[in-house]
């Protein structure tokens, strides 16, 4: 059963893939669901509330939080971008949300990283949250940058925050590399409810993965938080395997974790050919 700790939950980005897959999930943690993104979000249900809000927007991010308890932060850019695009929701977004969290009193954020803050480690390799963070894209440099602002609001203004480094949330794995990264909706919802009712949460990272046998992420050091996930990658893994060719261990997508991010925008290989 999951317990409802606060009255007001906050849910940013909620016109968003992620989202819209939590809307009804999140409903059982609260008594108030408010919803929040830019765009047209369709009529509240029972239980929630709606506020449009652009994230580069502080005044209208302060109304958005304005009575809330707790934040769940998926809003923003989810992919690589323009850097100005990826500016102004992921930097100035997630500035304009702590504001506004330390103006109105909210103590707990649940914020979406993602596994391309370490994107440029190898495949091959197993790490952990005391990692160094390497980004594969301006968009994992820009969530990056949320880790570090949360810490710092941790540390000054003590708001507890969960960075989950989420991996790949779908509603089933699509290639092999989901095999590894992937993140069931339920299991997100589980960590995200691990994270809200945990007694102390202080600044942690967590990969967000469900129960994968193929898994280059230990979350072992955040055990406390209490999340155990219940869904696995493996049921998918013989229908992949069927459908996609075998990888080109040459090709860096294959080689790195970040997959294809390393590629998007200007890719990698520019500085050869002089761009």
């Amino acid at each position: 059963m999951t317990m409802k700790v606060h009255h007001t939950l906050l849910l940013t980005g909620a016109a968003g893939g992620i989202g819209i897959a939590l809307r009804e999930r999140l409903k059982a943690n609260c008594d108030v669901l408010r919803l929040s993104d830019r765009v047209d979000m369709g009529p509240a249900q029972a239980g929630e509330e709606m506020v449009l809000a652009d994230l580069s927007d502080a005044a209208q991010v302060s109304t958005m939080v304005q009575g809330c308890q707790a934040i769940v932060h998926m809003g923003g850019m989810a992919t690589e971008g323009a850097w100005d695009t990826l500016l102004q929701a992921n930097i100035v977004g997630v500035y304009n949300l702590y504001e506004a969290a330390r103006q109105h009193g909210v103590k707990r954020v649940i914020f979406a990283s993602s596994n391309h803050v370490t994107g440029f480690y190898r495949q091959n390799e197993t790490i952990t949250p005391a990692h160094p963070a390497r980004p594969d894209s301006l968009y994992g440099v820009s969530k990056a940058f949320g880790e570090d602002l949360s810490r710092m609001y941790f540390d000054r203004y003590g708001i507890e925050t969960a960075c989950l480094r989420i991996g790949s949330s779908f509603a089933e794995p699509k290639d092999r590399r989901m095999l590894a990264s992937w993140l069931s909706f339920d299991d997100l919802h589980r960590l995200i409810t691990a994270c809200l009712t945990t007694p102390v949460l202080g600044h942690s990272i967590i990969f967000g993965i469900s129960d994968n046998a193929v898994a280059w992420y230990d979350n072992s050091s955040v055990r406390t938080i209490g999340y155990r996930p219940q869904d696995s990658s493996d049921v998918f893994r013989d229908a992949i395997y069927a459908r996609t060719p075998e990888p080109d261990l040459s090709d860096p997508t294959v080689q790195y974790q970040g997959g294809g991010f390393l590629m998007a925008g200007i890719p990698m290989t520019a500085h050869k050919n002089g761009a």
